[in-house]
């Protein structure tokens, strides 16, 4: 279908919502950058730190001030990768990488937007704030009804002095109401979050090119992640198991958010575990359970499931 979605676990947000043939929707970065070749400069950190007239510099140029956020330029590949925070000079030297970058280490709310965009001006909105865990993880997202007039009078600025013409979505990540990325598409870890009608508005915005959602039942939502440890096979839990739980009342979706059939390196992933499912739900202490059944049974999976010649270790 239209809506290009590369991670099939995320395609049941998609299936059965009727598409025009004649239109590209992306989900992926990749896709996006193809599409969209005018606004693909989003996509270099450096550029959206300078548009914000922010001390930044490719490595090579030393910092003046400790500590510093450190990052690669362009990371089409997402989470997190090859990012850290570097604390002295000493530490810079040592660290130094090819078309890495350094920022301001931010402070404050961590914020992931959603925004529907027509002609450059901001027409919809939603924020998503995460409980961040070490080593670039989160440990589960509140998506919020309410609105973030922070985020959006700075951020809708931007937009419009940035990205005339551009009609479609975006997705901004900011931290203390200052953007560190931009992506020419939405979040789609969490659609049926959004309310009834949701995606139908999105084909209509690509399509029509315009906005028409109603937007009238707005609840608050979670999605909660599931890691387990690096360097492990992993298996998918029983079907069964997986249906069974979503079924249970506040459970929206569940997302099994790996390729058995592939080595554990070929995933992008943060580099403090491994992404193994995520539960979409209405309640966060139900979505926490529901986590815990799953993490039971990859436990169960992995157990007997050999790895390079020893055994698995239980995800963490």
């Amino acid at each position: 279908m239209p809506i290009r979605e590369a991670d099939p676990w995320r395609m049941q947000y998609f299936e059965g919502v009727p598409c025009p043939e004649n239109i590209d929707i992306p989900t992926e970065d990749g896709d996006a950058w193809a599409w969209y070749p005018a606004y693909k400069w989003v996509y270099n950190k450096l550029m959206i730190a300078e548009s914000q007239d922010l001390a930044c510099a490719p490595h090579g140029l030393d910092p003046v001030a400790f500590p510093v956020f450190s990052k690669p330029i362009y990371n089409m590949r997402g989470m997190g990768a090859g990012s850290r925070i570097i604390r002295s000079l000493k530490e810079y030297k040592h660290m130094q990488r090819p078309g890495h970058m350094w920022m301001p280490l931010f402070e404050g709310a961590h914020v992931s937007s959603d925004v529907a965009v027509v002609d450059g001006e901001p027409r919809w909105w939603r924020h998503v704030s995460g409980a961040a865990l070490e080593g670039c993880m989160f440990d589960y997202w509140s998506v919020h009804a309410a609105a973030n007039p922070e985020v959006e009078n700075y951020c809708g600025e931007w937009i419009r002095k940035r990205l005339t013409g551009y009609t479609g979505m975006l997705n901004l990540e900011t931290i203390g109401g200052r953007i560190i990325e931009v992506h020419l598409r939405f979040a789609d870890q969490w659609p049926d979050l959004y309310g009834k009608g949701w995606v139908e508005a999105l084909v209509r915005l690509y399509n029509d090119k315009e906005w028409d959602f109603a937007d009238n039942d707005r609840r608050d939502g979670f999605s909660v992640v599931l890691f387990g440890a690096h360097g492990v096979q992993y298996r998918h839990p029983p079907l069964e198991l997986v249906g069974e739980l979503r079924q249970t009342a506040g459970v929206t979706s569940i997302q099994i958010t790996f390729h058995e059939d592939r080595p554990p390196a070929s995933h992008s992933m943060p580099p403090g575990g491994f992404r193994l499912a995520i539960v979409n739900c209405l309640d966060l202490d139900i979505g926490r359970k529901v986590r815990e059944k799953l993490a039971l049974s990859f436990w169960s999976a992995q157990s007997l499931l050999p790895v390079r010649g020893r055994r698995a270790q239980a995800p963490a």
